[in-house]
């Protein structure tokens, strides 16, 4: 038997690949006789740059200015074959290296997303995929921008400091001193939501209270989205407030408008990245999962998008979670023909979380022999 295990990263206790590495265990004390393919997978925000080291691309660490000026060590990858890049917004500014205060909320920017992008064009990349989510800044990529070459000033003509807080004193972007590469690479933006950049549904109301804003500095951050779209428009005519733009902080809607990003479902991207179609064509069970199967699994993302890609090959599935809370008819539409959950196989969430690799190899082998 031919088993392929790609699972998404379990959030907080196991990464991608060390969630693939629990599965395989579990896969062999069933099938010892089966040859095990591991690909990790990911929606296009945290663990993108981990997808693609288990896929094969040289892992890559600079030394970057974090969300709030101290200096971080930020992991990326690239494949010297393809001259593809792989960044995370996560790595340079994640809501992980900045205190999540109303002040951080305000001040925290992209800056080092953009020393990463700087190091990938000093590398030679002709292409470059960026993943979106985890971050610590609503500033709309401006900080990311800023590090390339761009200008955001005042009414006074002054700079406006770094971070969502300052756009709203935007008066006029200057984009003639901006990296040239930028216009000869191709810039991908992995995003796993469809929120746009400002309103109700924006950047600021949606994402920026678990960054540390109250209620005033959502507003503020969010009239100064609004403000910076409409400079945008009458800079370059193109508008900023699109499907997408108001992923990690409205990091795509800026490079949208000068740089001429393209904003892409994340786990399409990831899938291609990783080569998954030729990985499925060698496969005759799958294996997927992640930390949280739920409601929001459902729409294709991550796991269930393995699932229906293998589902649509006639591969079955088998689905390992930290927990799962939907139900087997649900996951069956998907071709999933067993599912356990590392917090059933433990008895509480506490156990499954205390030794997460111990239950999740469990919990696989518990899954195919109910196959």
């Amino acid at each position: 038997m031919r088993i392929l295990i790609a699972p998404d990263k379990f959030k907080g206790t196991l990464t991608a690949p060390e969630a693939a590495a629990a599965m395989a265990e579990g896969a062999l004390r069933v099938y010892p006789d089966a040859v095990v393919t591991t690909l990790p997978i990911a929606d296009g925000g945290e663990g993108t740059v981990d997808a693609a080291v288990a896929a094969g691309y040289a892992e890559r660490l600079n030394a970057v200015v974090g969300p709030i000026l101290k200096p971080v060590g930020a992991a990326w990858a690239f494949h010297p074959g393809t001259s593809v890049a792989v960044i995370e917004t996560a790595q340079a500014s994640g809501y992980l290296l900045s205190e999540p205060t109303v002040e951080n909320s305000l001040r925290a920017h992209s800056y080092g997303c953009g020393q990463l992008i700087s190091a990938a064009l000093e590398a030679g990349a002709t292409e470059i995929i960026i993943g979106l989510g985890g971050s610590a800044m609503t500033d709309a990529g401006t900080g990311a921008l800023r590090a390339l070459g761009l200008k955001l000033s005042d009414a006074n003509g002054n700079l406006v400091p770094l971070g969502g807080g300052s756009l709203g004193d935007v008066v006029a972007v200057d984009a003639s001193e901006l990296d040239p590469r930028l216009a000869s690479v191709k810039l991908r933006m992995a995003v796993d939501v469809d929120n746009p950049l400002y309103g109700p549904n924006g950047a600021a109301h949606v994402f920026a209270q678990q960054k540390g804003a109250d209620a005033q500095a959502v507003d503020h951050l969010d009239a100064g989205l609004r403000k910076l779209a409409a400079v945008v428009a009458a800079d370059t005519g193109i508008d900023i407030d699109v499907a997408g733009a108001g992923a990690a902080g409205g990091f795509p809607s800026m490079f949208v408008a000068y740089a001429s990003a393209t904003i892409e479902r994340g786990f399409d991207l990831v899938a291609t990245m990783i080569n998954l179609d030729a990985a499925l064509a060698d496969a005759d069970l799958v294996i997927t999962g992640e930390g949280s199967l739920d409601v929001q699994s459902l729409s294709g993302k991550g796991p269930l998008g393995v699932a229906d890609a293998a589902h649509a090959r006639g591969i079955p599935v088998v689905v390992v979670a930290g927990r799962i809370t939907v139900t087997p008819q649900q996951l069956a539409e998907h071709g999933v023909v067993s599912a356990v959950s590392a917090t059933d196989v433990a008895g509480s969430p506490e156990a499954a979380l205390a030794d997460a690799a111990l239950f999740t190899t469990r919990a696989t082998s518990e899954a195919l022999n109910g196959i």
